[in-house]
């Protein structure tokens, strides 16, 4: 028997409706053995997520108020889904202790973490299965950053005393074992970290679509489905803003040669998007591109000098100076004497006259010009370097819609080509990038 893990996110686990759908997926295939949960999600538009008022009783006890309304709402939550799934617990019991400690620890993570927890109690009574809590194997270092090795023996180790489990997702512990918090999202990442310890076959993080979309449905209207994909194409598409996966949450199978599949716990039918190592390179209908992702608020900091190319050391006094201002780069198009530099615009609010007047001082620059208002498009796939013309099709595209390209930007690997173009354009050329690869 192969091994399974499964992760099912909030709005999977929103009521007990969807509670039903998760049991059902789960005793559908015995390769299941562990469970992630994420706290509840909304059930409809004007809803809140647990965890938002979770957020929202920290707040109060903090200032030294009543949290008592909003974990009223938290309790009605958790209330109904127990007894309509006709759960045999004492689910008052636990509301009752979760609600003191709050008020009692006055922890914003501890607080934010019980969605999580309560979830996953309920969610192991239902399926019958032990309950793991994540506090005794997730660990962070005194810092708060992760730590993956330490948590994937402890985890291991406490994974071989249970054939089957639910673990909450979210949430671990400081060494000191007081409650820490990843970023919101961070139940793909657990889910992620119980698949590696358990020496998965599958990580299967169940959502609400049905795997990854070639674009960006709210731009592109109704786009394909990414069958298939490479964790090296899901980070370019994660990092340019395609979002169905907490991109920390590819590491530690990535790391682990383990392969995630996408499904929708509302569609389960659906085969949904693989994420493998590598490939099999027979695309649907020969196709080239992967998918295409983007994002706005960027800004060009263009910089001319004669015999630039031959002045040592002179793109690093551009990045120093860069440095010295706390401001990371995103990308680094250059010519023989033109440099170009993309940096977020939030980077630049308060520090563009003070990084301009270090470059004047150490490179002595022609010119030096700032231009905002810049959108960065990633055309990404690995059969673009395989595929002659990937590159005057996409460029051809853009020039039809009308769009000015700014900068272009192709990494070694050839596996993306990022294009700037001006920001009132972005939808423009999203949907004629994707119209010139993508066939119907």
């Amino acid at each position: 028997m192969g091994i399974k893990v499964a992760k099912f996110g909030g709005s999977s686990l929103a009521d007990a409706e969807h509670f039903r759908k998760v049991k059902a997926i789960i005793e559908s295939d015995p390769d299941y053995r562990y469970v992630v949960p994420s706290a509840p999600g909304k059930r409809f538009d004007g809803d809140t997520k647990v965890t938002d008022l979770l957020y929202q009783c920290h707040r109060l006890v903090e200032s030294g108020r009543s949290h008592e309304e909003p974990f009223r709402k938290i309790a009605e939550r958790y209330t109904q889904i127990a007894a309509e799934l006709e759960l045999d617990f004492d689910v008052t019991g636990m509301l009752n202790e979760t609600s003191e400690a709050i008020r009692r620890y006055k922890n914003p993570d501890f607080a934010a973490s019980r969605g999580e927890y309560m979830n996953g109690v309920i969610l192991s009574k239902y399926l019958d299965w032990d309950f793991i809590d994540a506090q005794d194997v997730i660990k962070f270092d005194r810092q708060g950053s992760f730590a993956a090795e330490w948590t994937n023996e402890v985890m291991g180790e406490a994974l071989k005393n249970h054939s089957r489990a639910v673990i909450p997702g979210f949430y671990g512990s400081y060494p000191n074992g007081d409650v820490h918090t990843f970023s919101r999202g961070g139940s793909d990442i657990t889910g992620a970290i119980v698949a590696r310890a358990a020496c998965a076959d599958v990580y299967v993080n169940w959502t609400d679509v049905s795997g990854f979309m070639m674009a960006d449905p709210r731009i592109v209207k109704d786009p394909k489905i990414i069958r298939e994909l490479s964790y090296a194409e899901l980070r370019e598409l994660s990092y340019m803003g395609a979002t169905v996966l907490h991109e920390d949450a590819i590491f530690p199978v990535h790391k682990a040669g383990i392969p995630t599949n996408i499904r929708n716990t509302n569609a389960p039918q659906d085969p949904g998007t693989m994420i493998v190592m590598k490939t099999s390179g027979d695309r649907e209908n020969g196709q080239v591109i992967t998918g295409i992702a983007g994002h706005k608020n960027f800004s060009l900091l263009s910089i001319e000098k004669a015999m630039m190319n031959s002045e040592l050391g002179f793109g690093r006094r551009v990045l120093q100076a860069l440095e010295d201002f706390g401001v990371s780069f995103e990308h680094l198009p250059t010519g023989i004497d033109t440099m170009s530099v993309v940096i977020a615009d939030k980077e630049l609010v308060t520090r563009k006259d003070q990084i301009i007047q270090r470059i004047q001082q150490t490179c002595q620059p022609d010119t030096i010009e700032i231009s905002a208002g810049i959108a960065l498009i990633a055309t990404v796939g690995h059969g673009m370097s395989r595929t002659p013309g990937t590159a005057a099709k996409l460029f051809n595209a853009l020039y039809e819609a009308g769009v000015n390209i700014r900068m272009i930007d192709q990494g070694s690997s050839e596996m993306n080509i990022i294009v700037g173009i001006n920001i009132e354009d972005f939808e423009t050329a999203m949907n004629a990038i994707y119209r010139a690869f993508v066939k119907d």
